[in-house]
């Protein structure tokens, strides 16, 4: 009988295997029963709920700490590979490192007794987030940390919100030589007036702070067009009143709001941030705390539950989407500590409000 080989499951040998398989959005599966596999080798509680998301749970006690990440990618395939204790591939930062940690973290929790994880793996979050609008009919959990990548010594506490747009246009044919409006130029003047007009709500302060128009796409000619912009919306960015003067200038011409979320923010002082702060004090070095131009599943969640909430994740943000995704294995296993430490941290606040003392 040839030797049974024993393949010893780490973090960081999980997350290269979560890294090669490829979830783009809508091709979660594959990952997500992996996910599964994983969390019960760990000792959780794990499952695939009703709209596709990897659940799994530590504890079944004390306030409930949930950890939301997500398993698809953008499209595209990246080689995977390891060179000098660097993980290269799609996902490894955007948002594989996170969802491996939590896993990790939420296993380490199982000893403490005092409290639950539950780590969810959201599908289509790259897309309109249908994962994580799945979690709004269930329970609501008392604290959330969102999985994406800070770098491991910095916590997110706000992302901007987004308004994405399509122009439809349509004209009788006429010839080039005619002066008359071609579609594809009604598109354009759309373009211009909009820009002008949604950058001048909010046109000072941080990019944060300021809404930022972007053209999309443009493509058509004398007859048909199609317009699509974005517009990154900052915290009191008045959604109604901009489809309301978007609407009028189309006219006519079919306007189709194709995503919209609000802008999300905490504070330094919110529970999570607070506890997640700590964490990195203790264990890495002094903290950061930065706010995210993108938008993810934090801009869904937080508005409904209302509950504390910051983003914490491995990875350096600017390499999302890139082909240059890469994660540091050692800031990754640092993170799980981080992740793990937060989370005491978090449930100990929530115990101590129910019982009437401040946050």
């Amino acid at each position: 009988m040839g030797e049974v080989v024993t393949v010893r499951v780490t973090p960081a040998t999980v997350l290269r295997r979560m890294v090669e398989i490829y979830s783009p959005t809508g091709a979660e599966d594959e990952l997500a029963d992996y996910v599964v596999r994983v969390a019960r080798q760990l000792g959780l509680a794990a499952h695939r709920d009703e709209a596709g998301n990897a659940v799994a749970v530590a504890g079944d006690a004390g306030p409930t700490v949930m950890m939301l990440g997500h398993l698809d990618t953008v499209p595209g395939r990246l080689p995977v590979c390891e060179r000098e204790g660097v993980l290269y591939g799609r996902g490894a930062v955007d948002a594989k490192g996170a969802l491996a940690a939590m896993l990790w973290a939420a296993a380490g929790s199982l000893r403490a007794g005092t409290h639950r994880v539950a780590v969810v793996g959201a599908v289509g979050e790259e897309g309109d987030s249908p994962g994580a609008r799945h979690l709004l009919t269930g329970p609501r959990p008392d604290a959330v940390i969102v999985g994406e990548p800070s770098g491991y010594d910095t916590v997110v506490v706000g992302y901007k919100g987004i308004l994405r747009l399509r122009l439809e246009v349509t004209r009788p044919p006429v010839h080039s030589s005619r002066p008359d409006a071609k579609a594809i130029e009604v598109a354009a003047d759309f373009w211009q007036d909009a820009r002008a007009w949604l950058s001048a709500r909010h046109p000072t302060g941080s990019a944060f702070h300021r809404a930022i128009p972007t053209l999309v796409g443009l493509h058509g000619d004398a007859r048909r067009a199609t317009l699509r912009l974005s517009c990154r919306t900052p915290p009191g960015f008045d959604v109604e009143a901009a489809l309301g003067w978007l609407r009028e200038r189309a006219a006519g011409d079919r306007l189709t709001v194709v995503e919209r979320m609000p802008a999300v923010r905490s504070s330094r002082a919110d529970p999570v941030a607070s506890a997640l702060a700590g964490a990195i004090r203790d264990r890495v070095r002094p903290p950061a705390t930065r706010l995210k131009l993108g938008t993810c599943d934090m801009n869904v969640v937080a508005p409904a539950w209302s509950v504390p909430i910051a983003a914490y994740g491995p990875g350096d943000a600017r390499l999302d989407h890139t082909e240059e995704e890469r994660i540091d294995l050692a800031e990754f296993t640092a993170s799980i500590g981080v992740l793990a430490d937060a989370a005491g941290r978090v449930a100990r606040a929530v115990a101590h409000d129910r019982a009437g003392g401040p946050w």
